[in-house]
C-alpha cells in the first residue's frame, strides 16, 4: 500500500476516490485473511490500510459537503 498524502487525495475526483476505497477494502480483506493464516510479514500494513481508507472517506465527505 503506497501512502498517499491528503493533499494528493483532494486533487482526485470523487469517483477516483471511491475506486481507491474499493481497492483498499479488498486489499485489507486479503491482508486480514493472510494475517489469520499467519502468512503476513508486516501486520502494520493492516493499520496503514485502515488509516488510508479513513483519510479517503474524510476527503470524500469534504467534497460532497462542498458540492451540496
Amino acid at each position: 500500500m503506497g501512502r498517499v498524502k491528503a493533499d494528493a487525495m483532494r486533487d482526485q475526483t470523487p469517483d477516483e476516490i471511491r475506486m481507491r476505497i474499493a481497492e483498499l477494502r479488498e486489499e485489507l480483506f486479503n491482508l486480514r485473511f493472510r494475517n489469520s493464516m499467519k502468512q503476513l510479514d508486516n501486520a502494520l500494513k493492516i493499520r496503514e490500510g485502515r488509516r488510508e481508507i479513513a483519510r479517503l472517506l474524510t476527503v470524500l465527505g469534504e467534497k460532497e459537503r462542498k458540492q451540496a
